[in-house]
């Protein structure tokens, strides 16, 4: 179970690590960000460095379960072995080699059955 994490209680840690590197910070506030969680309402004024910052941070996010997207279906389902939930697809290096054996097991009759 992971440890419960307080969303303004980390906005605020980020602001503070942030705001002291404002090239500008007489310029003021140029968003207010409210944030309302089960512990409360919490508003930030937010300079124009702080409002950059975040915005590049949550744009080089990515979700630890995002294993991009299935190149047969193009759904988010591929599972910890790159195996499509939706589709079946098998993805990557290994998943290659299996659809390439796959094709030379249906080319050739002697992977057949005996006779």
């Amino acid at each position: 179970m992971t440890a419960p994490i307080d969303p303004a209680a980390v906005l605020a840690d980020f602001v503070g690590r942030v705001a002291p590197y404002d090239p500008a910070p007489e310029a003021g506030a140029v968003a207010v960000l409210g944030l309302r969680t089960a512990l409360g309402d919490v508003t930030f004024q937010l300079g124009d460095h702080v409002v950059r910052a975040l915005c590049r941070a949550l744009e080089a996010y990515r979700d630890p379960d995002d294993r991009g997207l299935c190149i047969g279906c193009g759904s988010r389902s591929l599972d910890e072995n790159l195996h499509c939930r939706d589709c079946g697809r098998l993805h990557g290096i290994l998943g290659e080699v299996i659809a390439r054996h796959a094709r030379r097991v249906a080319e050739d009759p002697s992977y057949g059955p005996p006779a």
